[in-house]
């Protein structure tokens, strides 16, 4: 299969994807198989929460509106045309996802299959449905893809190459297990932001997206932030005060009392709105409904411990050249372009290097 049409059978993908949106889902015409795909994503959706409880249905559809946003023409050819597929002799490629949000290894999966290797794919149990639908509506769209899709549940076999995603622990048994193999390991990371004092209520209003999208799961979420000595915490309360409804959610709220009195019998000393809690830790692994803070005295210093700590930090938010490093605008941390690579590996550049 040529790229061309690798490429125009995920444009129309994404065309399919943009039917469901946050703010509602509507069956448009001219969309290829909608009579066969439209009520099977529908109904999906709505059933996603069974499955998984933090699966909710504006956190999917958010999910299926930024890659129906993300597979258009313009983005996949600036994405794409910086690279020469043409030498690729296919390898099977094994992609280990995890599951912590909806569809988070779809990107891995975009990589493999318009790279021209073949994919075998093991999901999450937490992640299960949406990804193999999407492959139905391809094979719909081409049927060379049953060719090169291999979606399993069972023990991975016969593959060239490995790209994996976990935790810190499961990284390890990942290293033991596929090390002899040209692989792609990724870790835990937390994404943070640099405050100023300087961010408008706009910008700050933008970071509570940051800060709660998908209730905090993901690597992008920002789980920290660094602020100047004497920083007035209640700019940052009541610029998310709009997000207070997530304490209505059953599981949020069991982690909010959780955590909340674990650190007051712990006696630490902490900020609180009622539905968030924020705790000075040096740490950036904060759990659900917490946000860690750490004070800066300079940002040249702070450039410093953040180039020290590159491997424990998904993606930096701050605004525009506050950092010498590259940051993220607030408010998009969860809204990755085609070519905003996990831990800053390029998967291309690994997937056109295996021979």
């Amino acid at each position: 299969m040529l790229i061309e049409d690798r490429k125009k059978a995920f444009i129309a993908l994404g065309e399919f994807l943009s039917q469901f949106t946050t703010v509602g889902i509507v069956k448009k015409d001219n969309i290829p198989h909608n009579d066969l795909f439209f009520d099977a994503f529908k109904m999906q959706i709505k059933r996603a929460q069974e499955v998984n409880g933090w699966f909710t249905q504006d956190n999917v559809l958010f999910s299926l509106q930024n890659w129906s946003e993300a597979l258009t023409e313009e983005n996949l050819n600036s994405w794409l045309n910086a690279y020469d597929f043409s030498a690729i002799s296919p390898k099977k490629v094994a992609v280990i996802m995890a599951g912590n949000i909806p569809m988070v290894g779809f990107h891995d999966f975009l990589s493999v299959v318009m790279s021209g290797h073949h994919i075998l794919a093991k999901q999450s149990s937490n992640d299960t449905h949406f990804i193999p639908l999407a492959v139905k509506y391809l094979e719909y769209l081409n049927p060379e893809f049953k060719e090169t899709i291999t979606i399993t549940q069972g023990e991975l076999k016969d593959f060239d190459a490995v790209i994996a995603t976990g935790s810190n622990n499961t990284a390890r048994y990942f290293d033991f297990y596929f090390g002899k193999y040209p692989n792609i390991i990724r870790r835990n990371r937390n994404s943070v932001a640099v405050i100023t004092g300087k961010e408008s209520e706009e910008e700050l209003v933008a970071l509570g997206d940051d800060i709660f999208r998908y209730f905090g799961l993901g690597c992008r979420n920002v789980s920290k932030i660094f602020v100047p000595r004497d920083y007035d915490f209640d700019l940052i309360f009541k610029a998310v005060y709009n997000k207070k409804d997530i304490i209505n959610y059953e599981r949020y709220a069991n982690n909010y009392d959780y955590n909340k009195a674990v650190y007051l019998m712990s006696l630490f000393d902490l900020r609180e709105n009622g539905f968030l809690v924020l705790k000075e830790d040096e740490s950036y692994t904060s759990p659900i409904s917490t946000l860690f803070y750490e004070y800066y005295d300079s940002l040249e210093d702070l450039e410093k411990k953040l180039e020290a700590d590159e491997e424990k930090i998904q993606c930096v938010v701050a605004k525009d050249e506050t950092l010498e490093r590259e940051t993220v605008a607030f408010g998009n941390t969860q809204k990755p372009r085609l070519w905003d690579y996990a831990d800053g590996v390029n998967t291309l550049e690994f997937l056109i290097g295996l021979k």
